[in-house]
């Protein structure tokens, strides 16, 4: 290592390591990390002291390599506070301090590596709660009895089952290793009532005699366990999951390869992190195998490394040799010239070794490198799966709210005119046809993940097959106004295809045309023969990809900038599943806002087929198109009285005129398909009050109601959020957002119509108790509303002598347009602006009167009257009296 100082020992540095013991696998297998680690710094003395699980004699041993002036101190400490004074001394004395696996009760350290036991307890009953499926009676086994890691997994552990209240912990046990022994009391508890699903114990060991107390007992079967830990080995946690023993382990990261990387960093003057928390995951059934196949590369490669090791020492070794030999034949030239080229022999075998060494070491850096690169795109596929479910609710809970929703409506009322029921059953209709060709798409994935898709094909005239496809789209292009083509190069074409798959994928590439397409546009599907091939094209100049999507267009999980779509998402990979099927290929060339073509190639004849894929039906089964929006009519019925102006914002057409009809009996309606548009007609119109979804493209619903509770002019209005998204973790961000009321779908809109009306409600009741006496409130409240109309009190109150002070030059000073002004006013107050102008002077005029002795005129001039007589008529129009008969009777009473 060019550049580095030499020590004493003659290596290029001296790192100290105080462990607290030795006694357990756990640190075995951190000290085993920290060796495979320091095989690849073979220029580094490690000095290692144990101090058995006393912190006393851990102090003096850190002591003691402070005194060996070691470059740089790696603790992991037995206890936080006996080991703090020494280890901030040797902090204070220059040396780089690497605290390891448990902290100090000081910040005095150069970097820390551990993993957050709380997260270890969190993980654990995240896990507990899947198996036990919400219900169930827990009993945990704990650590060192008052340790951090006993306390940190133990809280992390009851944070996660808090949240499911039918899962109970009946009572913690401790375990403190090998050092306690529970076993007594945890057979009475298994053996009361009542019974006990499952056991958390804070490591394998303990895991593992609870197994066996379980066994003894013969509920091995019905008693789940849970430990920590997750090592290699035999009886370690990864083999009592594969043995089926535990249920499942968290891996607690021993971090030794991690804290020789940070103290190598440190030393060469590298970038490195302070606080370096290590991650930790969940062994079970599903990933046990991996893990394990994974431990014993780690071994194997280890062993290698060592024996290259040795290698090299032998080879040093006879370096060192023949170095001596050659200094003791220096007395003669010739010996000395024998002996030179017999060094230069040496030397060129020595280079070639380490060539050969290092050449093996990059095949293990190699290989490690591959690992991690397999996990990582192992964990990104995981996250994509989940991603994907995520979308597959939103896409189902979107057409079943608007098939449960007019399905409860009609069931609620006694009588329904003729044109409501049709608009109804043609939105359930609609739904109902988007909910099974959905499914079908779910289905036609699952057999080809699980390789059972078939080619059933015929010989049929293909011209005909995709002109009978385009004429069941003409309607729904006439409607829009898009110009729909087919233009065949002749007149028919006989070509062996299945009619259902490419069925399926000529409506998918036609509806997603129509998707992306404004009206007036065109769609071209074109038809010819080129080099053996039939090639099929489908063309639009709707809005077009970018070069990303159009790279990814066929993914199945990849939805671009735009947000994700079931349909397109499942619908272009199953295209070219089916596609590649016929021996055909299928691409896209397409240019943002310029329009987009897929081109499909078929081969002709039937020598690509097999005898069993040519047994298909030449019919085509009837496809099922979208109904156009506008084969539902609004209904022609007037709301009687509006209660209110609300804003629906809503990207589904069909839930957006669904709602705005629904609500619009009651309410005045605004709609809008972004949150974008949305805020733009807030700004304009200041609802009462606003009903928007969640999965918004661009701004979302959660980012629309913070920006709404944060702007002075638009803080008041109650925000009510629809989304499919329906875990505890949404409710509690939509809450912390600001949101007023969190509804999932499918929802009963009887009980949205109540939530709206209630909430307006409160919020009139808000505006009598502000209207009431504002100043004199405390406490409650919107924040944004309470700073509003303290300022607009404020600026009154400054310019109450000023007869000439009115609403223009108030709606300047609080930046507010007048129209917004008069809104944002009326929505806190209940009253206009002039009216609370009016109640404040009355209230600065009244004050004055009882509180001093000023004349009418001084008063009047103080309160914005141009005269004494002006203001006593004013008050009296107000109050009833005079100023001087309303100044007696307060000093009377």
């Amino acid at each position: 290592m060019g550049g580095c100082r030499q020590t004493n020992s003659g290596k290029a540095y001296r790192i100290g390591f105080s462990q607290r013991t030795e006694a357990d696998t756990w640190r075995k297998t951190m000290r085993a990390g920290m060796n495979r680690e320091l095989s690849f710094y073979p220029d580094v003395d490690f000095i290692v002291k144990d101090a058995g699980g006393q912190s006393e004699r851990q102090a003096r041993q850190i002591q003691e390599l402070i005194d060996q002036k070691v470059d740089l101190l790696i603790v992991s400490p037995n206890a936080a506070r006996p080991i703090t004074p020494i280890v901030e001394k040797a902090y204070q004395q220059g040396i780089p301090v690497v605290i390891l696996d448990r902290r100090t009760d000081s910040d005095q350290y150069t970097a820390y590596v551990g993993a957050d036991n709380v997260d270890v307890g969190r993980t654990a009953g995240v896990y507990a709660n899947q198996l036990l499926q919400g219900t169930g009676n827990v009993v945990e086994i704990g650590e060192s009895p008052g340790s951090s890691a006993d306390i940190d997994r133990h809280r992390g552990f009851m944070e996660a089952i808090g949240v499911h209240p039918g899962i109970r912990l009946i009572t913690k046990l401790e375990g403190d290793w090998d050092k306690r022994s529970f076993a007594d009391r945890l057979t009475s508890l298994l053996t009361a009532k009542p019974t006990i699903q499952l056991i958390f114990a804070q490591n394998d060991r303990t895991a593992l005699k609870a197994y066996k107390v379980c066994r003894g007992l013969g509920l091995e079967k019905q008693v789940k366990i849970i430990g920590v830990d997750g090592l290699p080995g035999q009886n370690e946690g990864i083999d009592l999951v594969d043995r089926g023993i535990l249920s499942a382990t968290v891996l607690y990261p021993t971090g030794g390869k991690e804290a020789i990387r940070t103290a190598m960093a440190i030393l060469k003057k590298q970038p490195f992190k302070r606080e370096n928390k290590l991650p930790i995951t969940l062994i079970d059934s599903a990933n046990v195998r991996i893990m394990k196949f994974q431990n014993e590369k780690v071994v194997e490669q280890q062993v290698d490394i060592e024996k290259q090791q040795r290698r090299i020492n032998d080879l040093n070794q006879i370096y060192s040799n023949q170095k001596n030999t050659l200094y003791f034949t220096l007395a003669s030239l010739l010996i000395v010239m024998l002996l030179g080229g017999w060094a230069l022999y040496l030397y060129r075998s020595k280079q070639i070794a380490y060539q050969t060494l290092e050449r093996q070491n990059q095949e293990i850096l190699d290989q490690k490198n591959q690992i991690e690169i397999v996990s990582a795109q192992a964990r990104l596929a995981t996250e994509e799966k989940l991603r994907f479910y995520s979308y597959i609710s939103h896409e189902f809970n979107t057409p079943l709210s608007l098939i449960l929703t007019p399905t409860e409506e009609l069931l609620q009322k006694k009588t329904v005119n003729p044109s409501e029921l049709k608009n109804n059953l043609l939105l359930i209709q609609k739904n109902a046809y988007r909910l099974l060709r959905l499914v079908d798409q779910m289905l036609d994935l699952r057999k080809t993940d699980a390789g059972k898709q078939r080619l059933h094909t015929a010989e049929q005239d293909l011209i005909a097959f995709i002109r009978d496809i385009v004429q069941d789209f003409l309607p729904k292009a006439k409607k829009r106004r898009i110009d729909l083509q087919f233009i065949p190069a002749q007149q028919t074409l006989p070509v062996w295809f299945d009619s259902e798959k490419l069925d399926k994928v000529i409506v998918n590439l036609l509806s997603n045309a129509f998707k992306y397409t404004p009206g007036g546009g065109l769609i071209h599907v074109r038809l010819s023969v080129i080099d053996e091939q039939v090639q099929i094209q489908v063309t639009d100049n709707g809005e077009g990809m970018t070069p990303d999507e159009q790279a990814h267009a066929f993914d199945l999980f990849f939805s671009g900038s735009r947000p994700f779509n079931l349909s397109k998402g499942l619908g272009l990979a199953l295209s070219m599943e089916f596609i590649q099927l016929h021996q055909g290929d299928i691409n896209v060339q397409s240019e943002k806002d310029k329009g987009t073509t897929f081109t499909i190639l078929l081969p002709l004849g039937n020598k690509h087929l097999s005898p069993s894929e040519m047994n298909g039906s030449p019919t085509r089964q009837q496809s099922l198109i979208d109904l156009d929006d506008d084969d539902i009519d609004a209904t022609d019925s007037k709301p009687a009285k509006q209660l209110g102006t609300l804003l629906v914002i809503e990207d589904n057409d069909d839930l957006r005129a669904f709602l705005s009809t629904r609500l619009s009996n009651e309410f005045e309606i605004i709609a809008e398909a972004s949150a974008e548009k949305g805020w733009e007609r807030i700004l304009d119109v200041i609802p009462d009050l606003i009903v928007s979804d969640v999965m918004l493209p661009g701004m979302t619903g959660l980012q629309l109601t913070q920006r709404v509770k944060a702007d002075l002019r638009t803080s008041h209005i109650p925000v009510i959020l629809l989304t499919a998204q329906g875990q505890m973790e949404q409710r509690i961000e939509g809450t912390r957002v600001g949101a007023d009321a969190y509804i999932t779908k499918p929802f009963n809109t009887q009980y949205l119509l109540e939530t709206i009306r209630t909430t307006l409600t409160n919020r009139e009741k808000w505006q009598r108790r502000y209207a009431s006496d504002f100043l004199s409130q405390s406490g409650g409240g919107n924040r944004q509303d309470k700073k509003f109309l303290n300022e607009l009190t404020a600026l009154i109150e400054q310019n109450l002598g000023d007869p000439a002070f009115g609403v223009e030059k108030l709606s300047r000073d609080m930046g507010l347009s007048r129209v917004q002004l008069y809104r944002k006013v009326q929505a806190l107050l209940n009253m206009n602006v002039m009216d609370y102008l009016t109640d404040v002077r009355l209230k600065r005029a009244k004050h004055l009167l009882r509180e001093t002795t000023k004349p009418m005129a001084e008063i009047a001039d103080e309160t914005g009257f141009n005269s004494a007589a002006y203001f006593t008529t004013f008050f009296k129009q107000h109050t009833q009296k005079t100023p001087s008969d309303y100044r007696k009777s307060s000093v009377k009473a």
